[in-house]
């Protein structure tokens, strides 16, 4: 018997690496979607931002001419085809990211609790309400007059009408030097919010909610443009490696002349000027590559704040080229549309290329969020600070 007991003690070698090897596998996916819900946050909803807008380009490039005397039939056929696959895309990426953080929200409601007290992780919240109205605007089947466009845009456009109510009136109420604490780049995504709301009422035939909205966007972005231009924000608080946000700076006006190209009718003066804005704050960031660098050294799920106010600038060059007959529109059309196709392709093949980047161990936004929120009366040199 005792002879008969030690073989076994001698075998468990072979055994125990097929027992490690089984038990190894299912627990990698027993504890990825734990790591997902505690790793994902309201950033990467850039990726559904930068899809949604660019199938928003496409819906308008592609879209066949009205007025044209010859009709063509193929045209339309590629147009409604090509739109489709992008939209439909563009969908299943978002409702895969929504029902991820919606996941997050039921499991880790207090690390939802921090992005939303969070003076930077909060304005990252708008960007999901964002991305399904990019997608509602950019169906190729659903009218702005349906009922389902009608109920489906008060279900997204409440929660922002909420969350503007929390930040903006945090910083009318919370004391004079809140606001120059708190702002930073990322606040300019409440502006965008409102504005693509603007838009998809004007859209709707609602002009009193769409000025209501537009107002209530262009007043507090005025407000953030000269508190971060000054440079008296806590921009020095932001992570090197979220520095990619900086081009919110021109994507804001960009929108600006969109929803008032909605509301008005034409690409009349007004937004011709926030257009003109947005090319001078693009090309005075494409100019300083050196801001960008620390940011660069390494592919992030940052990188794709890269994408969608590029194609913003370009959807407003497309309008501005309709109003603006000529070959320099049409050239700064064509350029900053390939600019955008470009820049999406590549961040789409760095993505499929480096999965095990999604998830990093120091992701800027949750380290951010891990941050103390900074002082309201810090009376530091924040004066001469550099902005990020």
């Amino acid at each position: 018997m005792e002879i008969q007991t030690s073989p076994p003690e001698h075998h468990p070698p072979p055994p125990i690496n097929q027992t490690v090897v089984s038990k190894f596998v299912p627990k990698r996916t027993k504890n990825l979607v734990p790591l997902i819900l505690t790793r994902i946050h309201a950033g990467y909803f850039r990726i559904t931002l930068s899809l949604g807008w660019q199938a928003l380009l496409w819906k308008i490039l592609l879209q066949p001419i009205q007025d044209s005397k010859i009709a063509i039939r193929a045209p339309e056929l590629f147009y409604s085809t090509i739109l489709t696959i992008i939209w439909s895309f563009s969908l299943v990426i978002l409702i895969v990211l929504s029902l991820l953080y919606s996941l997050k929200c039921i499991f880790r409601f207090s690390m939802i609790k921090a992005e939303f007290m969070h003076h930077v992780g909060v304005n990252y919240l708008f960007a999901p309400w964002i991305s399904w109205l990019l997608i509602l605007e950019s169906a190729p089947f659903v009218t702005p007059k349906h009922v389902s466009f009608v109920i489906l845009w008060w279900i997204f456009a409440i929660p922002v009408i909420i969350l503007d109510v929390k930040i903006y009136g945090q910083w009318f109420t919370k004391g004079k030097r809140f606001l120059t604490a708190v702002a930073n780049p990322a606040s300019q995504l409440s502006v965008v919010g409102n504005l693509v709301g603007a838009r998809a009422a004007a859209k709707m035939e609602w002009r009193e909610v769409s000025v209501f909205l537009f107002s209530l966007g262009m007043v507090h972005y005025l407000v953030l443009f000269v508190t971060l231009y000054q440079r008296l924000s806590g921009g020095d608080r932001l992570p090197a490696m979220l520095r990619p946000v900086f081009f919110l700076f021109f994507a804001a006006p960009s929108v600006a002349s969109l929803a008032w190209y909605s509301i008005s009718g034409s690409f009349d003066t007004p937004s011709k000027m926030l257009f003109f804005l947005s090319l001078f704050l693009f090309a005075s960031l494409i100019c300083r590559p050196a801001l960008f660098r620390k940011a660069m050294r390494r592919f992030n799920i940052a990188w794709w704040a890269y994408s969608y106010p590029i194609t913003l600038l370009a959807l407003a060059s497309a309008r501005y080229e309709e109003e603006v007959k000529g070959g320099v529109s049409h050239a700064i059309k064509l350029l900053l549309s390939g600019l955008s196709v470009l820049v999406l392709l590549a961040l789409l093949l760095l993505t499929a290329f480096n999965p095990k980047l999604l998830l990093p161990d120091n992701d800027p936004i949750l380290l951010t969020t891990a941050l103390p929120p900074p002082p309201h009366s810090s009376n530091s040199n924040s004066t001469t600070a550099p902005l990020c």
